[in-house]
């Protein structure tokens, strides 16, 4: 058995908490174990508030108000996307792949959120769609809890 659900978010603050209590609500029920479950939540937090400040231009009043969030469970893994609307990353100031971003000098007021997401997550992916957004996708591989209704081992 697998569970996938998608939310489609008004990019407002309140959207976030949403989006992490459905998560863990949806990962509890399953019977994911409680530390994986503590992890995907904190990064789809992170994902969720870099899409409600960073994913659109307030002024236009259209698309890039709102974002998506979509979760799939499925077997061994759980895989989350978020899509904004806004501008896109900067460029990086290093990979996603083969080692940890940098973090931001220490009088930054942002920029911790992809390092984190990287530090509790398997794989992370960062697309920039020109002229449509960024898209945050990041899996973890599933630990069980006894008798849970997804449990594959």
């Amino acid at each position: 058995m697998s569970i996938w659900w998608s939310l489609h978010l008004r990019r407002e603050a309140a959207s976030v908490p949403l989006a992490r209590r459905l998560l863990l609500g949806t990962m509890e029920t399953a019977g994911v174990d409680p530390d994986i479950s503590y992890d995907l939540s904190v990064a789809l937090t992170e994902a969720c508030a870099n899409a409600v400040e960073h994913g659109g231009d307030r002024d236009t009043g259209e698309a890039s108000e709102a974002y998506r969030v979509t979760a799939y469970l499925d077997g061994e893994k759980c895989r989350i996307e978020v899509a904004d609307s806004g501008p896109g990353f900067p460029t990086r100031r290093g990979p996603l792949r083969g080692g940890p971003t940098a973090l931001p000098g220490p009088g930054a007021e942002s920029g911790r959120g992809l390092c984190l997401i990287e530090q509790l997550a398997d794989h992370v992916h960062v697309r920039n769609r020109p002229g449509r957004g960024a898209v945050v996708s990041f899996d973890k591989v599933l630990k069980w809890r006894k008798g849970a209704l997804l449990d594959v081992s």
